[in-house]
């Protein structure tokens, strides 16, 4: 081969590469974005996400910080949220592709881990009002793979979003009715968490024929949430009958940076903003049944999610010049609501609480036909979530081996807990027609995801 003919085929791949990275940079804003991991903590994931106006375990650091100040003491709360699933593709030809979550369960699964602690309880006696609180969860991401053959291999065949979210956050008790938080969110990678980076793999031929291209990136950001729950009503114990929460989540763009590659050899850095949109949520709890025998709650709690707040950026190459992309994203709106009744007072379980949840979510797809990416399963969602609850006192017994505040860990809590939860997500089926700029995503798409929830609970 002359050496005319080497540069010519080097730069028909280097052009290929990068008109396929606008297509996969695209991507990658709309991965950010879509979809939004709803399952933060198994109690709440049992009540269909509904817990903005309940939140009192330590999940409040992220569903609503304002609520960390009903938590006495020092609570800790771990847990991974389990998801599996297909998409299955049907070409305008008739031609059958599936897609799954790089295996049957996607690893490693989304975490969350979170830590409060009244400012009074810890020994600051002035500070009976503070609670403060800590919280490393994973609020969006996808984890996507077709076959290397799939008809619109020069789209995408893989993508991966491990995005962590670090939250520092502290609540402050106004008075009985009034209480508020405030916190950051700081997105940034870690390789404790997969591959530490979004990748986005893709073919430069059709049907996977052509050279493997890889877009990847990582990067730090931060945004900011603020929040509120009001208090009403409350019965003689002090336990509220009613409470009202709002809680804002701004914008945050996350500066990327990463490489193209293609068949594995870098051809040029590469770099693009990630954008994340702003969250406001409203929500209401009641509770019909409060004594100190049982509690029955009902939540309902609505987000709108701005997605519109992303509209266009740039790809900038290290070997000169941009490439702009365009996204013309809807704002949505999501619904839930959920339910909890917990004894608390069992004759065959002294010193034990038992719950049981239900909910259901309502998600509006905010990914129109023009823009649709098939590495991110985007359609009307339906899901019903179940889950169950167990709280075992300092002097209960487990398994009526050893008492619970004494199991012999070198610490003595006052009580542990273990929270699990399943979620069922029924997609609309999609069928996307008449995309002119990129024909091979036109097609049928059908998506059923399962995601189960386990959380440990230990207050101290």
């Amino acid at each position: 081969m002359t050496i005319n003919s080497l540069r010519c085929t080097r730069w028909v791949v280097i052009q290929t590469a990068c008109a396929v990275l606008a297509l996969l940079v695209g991507a990658s804003a709309a991965q950010a974005q879509t979809p939004r991991i709803q399952g933060q903590g198994s109690s709440a994931s049992g009540m269909g996400n509904a817990f903005a106006a309940q939140a009192d375990d330590a999940s409040a650091v992220h569903y609503n910080p304002a609520g960390m100040t009903q938590l006495r003491g020092v609570k800790f709360m771990n847990g991974s949220l389990f998801v599996g699933g297909n998409t299955h593709y049907t070409s305008p030809t008739g031609t059958n592709a599936t897609g799954d979550r790089d295996g049957s369960v996607a690893w490693p699964p989304p975490t969350h881990l979170y830590l409060t602690a009244n400012l009074k309880d810890i020994g600051f006696d002035a500070l009976e009002q503070w609670t403060v609180g800590v919280g490393v969860n994973t609020p969006f991401g996808s984890l996507t793979q077709y076959p290397v053959n799939v008809p619109f291999s020069q789209t995408v065949t893989f993508n991966t979003l491990p995005l962590l979210d670090i939250k520092p956050t502290v609540a402050y008790k106004l008075n009985d009715y009034l209480s508020f938080g405030l916190g950051a969110d700081i997105y940034t990678f870690s390789t404790l968490f997969g591959e530490g980076r979004l990748e986005i793999k893709s073919s430069t031929g059709l049907n996977g024929t052509g050279a493997g291209v890889e877009v990847n990136g990582s990067g730090t950001g931060a945004g900011l949430n603020a929040s509120m729950m009001y208090t009403p009503f409350r019965n003689a114990e002090g336990k509220p009958l009613a409470n009202v929460g709002i809680v804002y989540r701004s914008q945050a763009v996350v500066p990327l940076s990463g490489q193209l590659l293609v068949n594995g050899a870098q051809t040029a850095d590469a770099k693009a903003n990630l954008v994340l949109p702003p969250i406001y949520s409203g929500a209401i709890a009641l509770w019909p049944v409060r004594d100190q025998e049982r509690e029955w709650k009902l939540e309902m709690d609505v987000d709108y999610v701005g997605w519109k707040s992303f509209r266009n950026t740039t790809i900038s190459l290290s070997t000169g010049g941009g490439i702009p992309v365009r996204q013309d994203w809807h704002n949505a709106t999501t619904i839930m609501i959920g339910t909890e009744y917990k004894w608390l007072k069992l004759e065959q379980l002294p010193e034990w609480e038992i719950a049981a949840r239900a909910g259901f979510m309502n998600i509006e797809t905010q990914m129109p036909d023009n823009n649709f990416n098939p590495g991110i399963p985007s359609a009307d969602q339906y899901i019903p979530s179940f889950g169950v609850g167990f709280t075992c006192k300092e002097n209960g017994s487990f398994l009526g081996l050893t008492k619970c505040g004494n199991m012999g860990i070198g610490v003595k809590p006052k009580a542990i807990g273990l929270d699990l939860s399943y979620q069922a997500v029924f997609y609309e089926t999609r069928t996307v027609s008449n995309v002119t700029y990129n024909p091979a995503v036109n097609g049928t798409y059908k998506t059923m995801i399962h995601a189960g929830g386990v959380s440990i609970r230990i207050d101290f």
